[in-house]
């Protein structure tokens, strides 16, 4: 079994992820001057956000030693972090597992999701200079002047995908509670995890994930928390809804299980047709 070994009938996906998370002009974090460790698990994430690292999957820590490029001692270091954030789990005589995706996991990192998200939408809805918000509009005008002028390659999807992320990261992060962005962000590593095949741009998405976010800003600019608040939750509600459908007939194919809308949802949404 390879580094880059990959759970039974899992696919890789056809383009890896940029990691780089941000709207125009973010950058990257140094590696200089943070411990092994911590560039252990820096570089989990980014596995996970590229596909390299597939929910289900079983590892070792060897082949976790050489996919994350780190001396052994470094990922050993790192597993206490992943168990505690639900991302890992030691199952005995089969070694590491990463976290398996089933009903119970999507319904409470959406959940997670959206209680951050509400609180960090109305603070930054009112906290947000008129030149910050300018600045994320135009850099999300940008993507899809060049999406309109060429056909899109992976650099562009790659920078369309880092805007999308980083702005929900820099709502959370505004809020300037380092114990709720950690939070968040480990959450974030279980939706990518719980939707991996969607959580990337593709070419079809690009221009209605960017016009999707331009309205949103639009809201922003026009300080209408409610507006904001009720985009966002309807968002999160397709996103939701269309992994439980997944899933749902994932496991009725094997065991006959009951549709979506006989299952009790937490947040009361029912099964919708997705525009993403």
């Amino acid at each position: 079994m390879s580094g880059r070994a990959i759970a039974k009938g899992a696919t890789q996906p056809r383009r890896e992820a940029k990691t780089t998370r941000g709207y125009a002009g973010a950058q990257a974090q140094p590696a200089q001057g943070i411990s092994q460790r911590a560039r252990a698990y820096q570089g989990f994430t980014q596995q996970i956000l590229s596909g390299g690292i597939r929910s289900g999957q079983f590892i070792s820590q060897r082949e976790l030693m050489t996919l994350l490029d780190m001396p052994l001692g470094a990922v050993r270091e790192m597993i206490p972090r992943l168990e505690a954030g639900g991302l890992i789990k030691t199952v005995p005589q089969r070694g590491l597992q990463i976290a398996h995706v089933d009903l119970k996991l999507i319904r409470n990192a959406f959940q997670v999701r959206s209680m951050i998200e509400r609180e960090a939408i109305s603070h930054f809805v009112h906290s947000a200079g008129d030149q910050e918000l300018a600045q994320i509009a135009s850099s999300h005008e940008d993507i899809l002047q060049r999406a309109s002028a060429t056909p899109s390659d992976n650099q562009l999807l790659d920078d369309a995908q880092a805007i999308d992320w980083g702005l929900h990261d820099r709502m959370v992060d505004a809020l300037g509670n380092d114990i709720v962005s950690e939070l968040y962000r480990v959450n974030s590593l279980r939706i990518r995890l719980i939707k991996l095949d969607s959580s990337v741009i593709t070419p079809a998405r690009l221009i209605p994930a960017m016009h999707e976010h331009l309205r949103f800003i639009a809201a922003l600019r026009q300080r209408d928390a409610g507006e904001r608040l009720r985009m966002r939750e309807r968002q999160c509600a397709r996103d939701r809804d269309r992994r439980h459908r997944t899933r749902q007939r994932e496991r009725r194919d094997d065991q006959h299980l009951p549709r979506l809308g006989e299952i009790d949802d937490p947040f009361g949404h029912r099964d919708v047709e997705l525009q993403r």
